[in-house]
């Protein structure tokens, strides 16, 4: 289908120790489609982690196919692996994974510089994004500068700057306090609403309630995949 952004085909990834064979995913198929807002979830070792590094191009799976924008990931190189994941994924991780020396807008403008992009216009681009999450005032802090919520932010708008087709946000309310978690969430509604697709891998509920759609995982299968009738609208 045209809208879809990502085809999962009997996904299987296996880890081998010596000869003995560790399987994690045991056959996942899947799609998500263009503007979806989809929560992964499942208890620690349901595969859910290894599931978003392939859907983050970090890693390829053992069997199956996965397509994404219309691309075979299952089967390309590494090198060339990077260059989609640059282009195609925005990532936003629970540890904020920020630039200490750089200021917020130099952070931001960071995958710009991988893309080529001139000095001039990777400012602009960078303070657009900046006043997407609120923190146009705070461009030239550093993160030893910048609340935990602030540096989130910041990662999210770095996530943006590219504008990439999917974002996709591995715990990014884990280091976060609840009033906090929820404000972060409320910036991810916001994008969302902007028209990006978004994939948010969590073990708490109240997160995942955010999503329009759950997936859930177990042992390396999909044990449920429902539309969420409780999107949460909290406003704190």
């Amino acid at each position: 289908m045209p809208n879809t952004i990502i085809h999962l085909e009997d996904i299987r990834k296996s880890y081998f120790m010596g000869k003995m064979e560790l399987p994690v995913l045991k056959g996942i198929t899947s799609s998500i489609f263009k503007n979806e807002y989809v929560a992964l979830m499942g208890p620690s070792g349901s595969g859910k982690s290894t599931l978003m590094n392939i859907i983050g191009c970090l890693d390829t799976p053992t069997a199956g196919k996965y397509t994404l924008n219309q691309q075979n990931i299952s089967e390309t190189e590494d090198n060339k692996l990077a260059e989609i994941r640059n282009k195609e994924i925005g990532f936003v991780f629970q540890q904020f994974n920020l630039l200490p020396r750089l200021t917020a807008l130099e952070n931001v403008a960071l995958p710009l510089v991988y893309a080529g992009m001139n000095k001039k216009l990777r400012s602009e681009k960078a303070m657009e994004v900046l006043e997407m999450v609120n923190l146009t005032d705070r461009h030239h802090h550093k993160p030893n500068e910048l609340s935990g919520g602030q540096c989130q932010r910041v990662a999210i708008a770095r996530a943006l700057v590219n504008n990439p087709s999917i974002i996709l946000a591995d715990e990014p309310t884990g280091n976060l306090d609840t009033k906090t978690s929820y404000e972060i969430m409320q910036v991810f509604q916001k994008i969302h609403t902007a028209g990006n697709t978004i994939v948010l891998v969590t073990h708490e509920t109240d997160i995942a309630n955010y999503a329009h759609r759950i997936i859930r995982l177990r042992d390396g299968l999909v044990e449920s995949d429902t539309k969420n009738e409780r999107v949460a609208t909290i406003t704190h």
